[in-house]
């Protein structure tokens, strides 16, 4: 079997590249169709021009092409694999060949992160990168924040990591629109330390999970109602993992699960926070998910006790 988990890339006998979207497998591998060869695609790799597919299209894609592969995401079945990539392995060749990769590198170089525990993901991944791609860095595990602290430390200085512009920031939340209000974006952002620029291009650092953390999958529940809590987070070890999870303390709710990127890392051990999303039964257990669409209406993560900090509320 294929060892794959979030943030691979898979190649296809037909040459599409698709972005693993699960550490789990159902009858095939979880992933979401990203890139297709085709004549008037604007990326090229080897001679071959690629036509990158965004979430809305790539269903409509798959759901003509490839039917029989589309649930939830898009379940490629092992047979189709030709290769799988994976971000640690283009390290070194980008620390060669990229400043803005190499300058995230030295950073945590010396913050005495291991390279095996580093990755990049996303067009660089597929190498299908222009001159507008954002540099998708993946740190795996524990790891993931002591290099977040690097980051953090290094924005601090002179030197190619920077801070975001306004611009920036105005620029995630419109992709986002999420149901806070901009102020309040980013006052969660602002601790968050996992965004930066480098010589003018936005990074994010990713947080992936060390094998020995992958143990069991998150089982598909039912559906039932929405809902709207405060609780207290008693974990957030997996909270910039995808989906974010936040285990709390509450008389209905086991855990938040949140599959937008908005609200990865919210919220801290301890603190309450108010989210609304919609209830899902597994087994015995009731989880709140938070993200159950593209762009979510109605659904959120705030952290009162940081707001009420800040004295936003």
């Amino acid at each position: 079997m294929l060892k794959t988990r979030l943030r691979d890339f898979l190649l296809t006998k037909d040459d599409w590249l698709f972005a693993v979207s699960d550490y789990f497998r159902t009858d095939g591998i979880r992933a979401t169709l990203r890139y297709v060869p085709d004549e008037t695609g604007e990326r090229e790799l080897n001679g071959v021009r690629y036509k990158k597919y965004d979430f809305g299209p790539a269903f409509e894609f798959m759901k003509k092409n490839r039917p029989e592969w589309v649930r939830d995401v898009h379940v490629v079945p092992e047979s189709e694999v030709k290769k799988v990539l994976r971000p640690s392995d283009v390290i070194p060749e980008l620390v060669n060949s990229d400043s803005r990769v190499r300058a995230i590198v030295k950073v945590l170089d010396m913050a005495e992160i291991p390279r095996t525990s580093m990755g990049v993901t996303g067009s660089m991944l597929a190498g299908l990168q222009n001159e507008s791609s954002d540099v998708d860095f993946v740190v795996y595990g524990p790891m993931w924040f002591r290099a977040r602290d690097a980051i953090a430390a290094a924005k601090q200085q002179e030197g190619p990591v920077e801070e975001l512009d306004e611009d920036m920031w105005q620029r995630i939340y419109r992709k986002r629109i999420p149901e806070i209000s901009f102020d309040e974006f980013m006052l969660h952002e602002s601790r968050k330390g996992n965004r930066g620029m480098v010589e003018g291009t936005y990074f994010d650092l990713l947080f992936v999970r060390e094998w020995d953390q992958i143990k069991e999958p998150l089982l598909r529940g039912k559906d039932t109602v929405k809902m709207k809590i405060e609780a207290e987070v008693t974990n957030a070890d997996f909270a910039f993992d995808s989906p974010s999870y936040y285990k709390v303390e509450h008389e209905e709710i086991d855990h938040v699960l949140s599959y937008t990127h908005t609200y990865a890392g919210q919220a801290l051990p301890g603190e309450i926070i108010e989210a609304r999303g919609v209830v899902e039964e597994v087994g015995n257990i009731k989880r709140l998910v938070v993200g159950t669409s593209r762009e979510p209406k109605g659904e959120w993560i705030r952290s009162l006790t940081w707001l009420e900090k800040c004295g936003y509320i």
